[in-house]
């Protein structure tokens, strides 16, 4: 999302001065898509030291984004980390104190605030269209085919990503924070993991060797995709990653399946939920105000009845009987046209942002607090105070 970018958009403004990575093949890899126009380095600390660069930018696995952005900002260089900020609350306020103690700065990359779609609703709902903003009912689907991914890589140990409330979710959760303009006070949460996970016999430790490749309709075989075979397959003997996990493996412990309620600070409700499991990908939003009605809804993704398709439905039900239909263009890009926008954003700088659609530190917080918040709720069968877990910088 940067690298590439960084070496053929923003050359007038920006540099890659190193890039450090603990798999070092991965890391020359990245080295030679960029022109190798930047050295590799052998730690962190080393590529911060020779570079003296203005920001880092952290996208490692998220357990350890709060390592990288704290020592980045000790070293005194400001930071642009990829969502979600951090996994807990421990690491959360610690990323949060670093910040006031150094004087340097956080940017999360809450790429969804730029997706045209998103941004025509955050603007229809400040024009007061709705009224005042009185309930959500927020329904999100990852079909089997993106879903799944996240079963087979990193992220389906929670000491990795916090789990699916933290690593997918902190996108929705800051999506309604910034449309609502309020702050998550209460949570409650369920969870389970019955789809994915130990539910079958069937199973392997990976794809590329597993008894069950003909017979198994989540078989990736990924010496077939020339991206996957150079970015993993041929780096795994550094790390011992795999990238073709058994979706059915007995370590996962994320939940594919979750619900949960937010109370919010300007007395706003919301209900949510998150199904890894879908027919189908994207998703729907319900929003009830005191004049009205919003609803939207998104279609996409490789699989299903919306195969190839890219769906945006956007609806005002209005006091007077009214239904009003908003047209919104498709536009092309990753994650709806988002990341682009975000990019000119971040590395053109002095960009007027009147709807404050560039996220700081408090942001990611408060984002990942409905994530903490419902995961604590989970394993301890309790409504949870976001006043439990982070503490309000001073």
């Amino acid at each position: 999302m940067f690298a590439l970018p960084l070496t053929q958009q923003f050359t007038d403004v920006a540099k890659i001065v190193g890039i450090y990575d603990s798999n070092h093949k991965r890391a020359l890899l990245l080295q030679h898509k960029c022109g190798d126009s930047f050295p590799v380095f052998e730690s962190f600390e080393e590529m911060i030291n020779n570079t003296k660069p203005d920001i880092v930018i952290v996208t490692t696995i998220d357990s350890y984004h709060h390592e990288y952005i704290i020592k980045a900002m000790e070293l005194g260089c400001d930071v642009i980390t990829e969502k979600p900020m951090t996994i807990d609350e421990d690491k959360c306020n610690a990323i949060l104190e670093a910040e006031q103690r150094t004087g340097r700065t956080v940017t999360v990359t809450f790429n969804m605030r730029f997706r045209p779609f998103i941004v025509r609703m955050k603007e229809l709902l400040k024009q007061g269209s709705i009224g005042d903003v009185l309930s959500v009912h927020f329904e999100w689907f990852l079909d089997t085919d993106h879903g799944a991914d996240y079963f087979r890589r990193w992220h389906r140990k929670k000491a990795n990503s916090g789990g699916l409330l933290i690593h997918k979710s902190t996108h929705h959760f800051d999506f309604i924070n910034w449309l609502l303009e309020e702050e998550p006070v209460e949570v409650s949460a369920f969870g389970t993991l019955r789809f994915y996970g130990p539910t079958r016999e069937e199973r392997g430790v990976r794809c590329l060797t597993c008894n069950y490749q003909h017979s198994c309709e989540f078989y990736l075989d990924i010496t077939k995709d020339p991206a996957l075979t150079e970015m993993y397959l041929e780096t795994e003997d550094v790390d011992g990653y795999y990238r073709d996990n058994c979706v059915f493996s007995e370590e996962i412990d994320i939940e594919d399946s979750v619900s949960l309620n937010v109370k919010y600070s300007g007395g706003a409700l919301m209900s949510y939920s998150l199904t890894a499991h879908s027919p189908y990908e994207g998703f729907r939003i319900s929003i009830n105000g005191s004049k009205g009605r919003m609803e939207a809804e998104t279609f996409h993704g490789a699989v299903g009845p919306f195969a190839g398709e890219d769906i945006n439905q956007l609806r005002i039900y209005n006091r007077e009987q009214e239904e009003i239909t908003i047209k919104v263009p498709s536009v092309g890009g990753a994650h709806g046209g988002g990341d682009e926008r975000l990019l000119k954003m971040l590395f053109r700088g002095g960009l007027p942002d009147p709807l404050h659609q560039q996220a700081s530190s408090w942001d990611g917080a408060l984002s990942n607090a409905i994530g903490f918040m419902a995961n604590k709720s989970m394993r301890e069968g309790r409504s949870i105070l976001f006043s439990e877990l982070v503490k309000r910088p001073m």
